[in-house]
């Protein structure tokens, strides 16, 4: 299983499509406060499809917060500053990866502190991001996919 960290979400249709993706991948989904919505927020039941009662969710007050109560066994972070491309890391189950905000990324200072493992997703070169439930799924989908899609109903 795989951990997704969602520092400071502010969109809660993308949130509820996360939460979604979560449970249908049966990964746990870890939210940094503070949101940018309420948890019963309409838009996020809706996207969500409610869900919510298969997805695994932990809130945390900060992002030290997260790191003291899970202490993730290797982390990854996802940023259009990233220096290494998604598909050429090598994934192992239990990773995490974290995903910033809509309008603001992560912290410069969390971003020196991932260093190497801060991750891209090519794109256009005037292209500024992707959505982030559109993000956190192709980099899902690949680890998952290198790690055998332990768990999945293959057909």
């Amino acid at each position: 299983m795989f951990h997704i960290v969602l520092f400071e979400p502010e969109i809660p249709a993308n949130t509820g499509n996360i939460i979604r993706l979560s449970a249908n991948a049966g990964m746990q989904l870890h939210l940094i406060k503070p949101l940018g919505f309420d948890l019963d927020d309409k838009k996020l039941r809706r996207a969500g499809l409610d869900y919510h009662e298969w997805a695994t969710i932990q809130l945390h007050e900060s992002l030290p917060d997260f790191f003291s109560s899970v202490q993730p066994k290797r982390l990854f972070a996802l940023t259009t500053k990233g220096k290494t491309i998604y598909s050429d890391a090598k994934f192992e189950d239990g990773d995490t990866f974290l995903f910033g905000c809509e309008t603001r990324g992560l912290p410069k200072e969390t971003l020196e502190m991932i260093g190497e493992n801060c991750l891209y997703l090519p794109m256009q070169p005037e292209s500024r991001s992707l959505n982030l439930s559109n993000t956190v799924a192709i980099l899902l989908y690949e680890a998952w996919r290198q790690v055998g899609f332990n768990g999945a109903v293959i057909k």
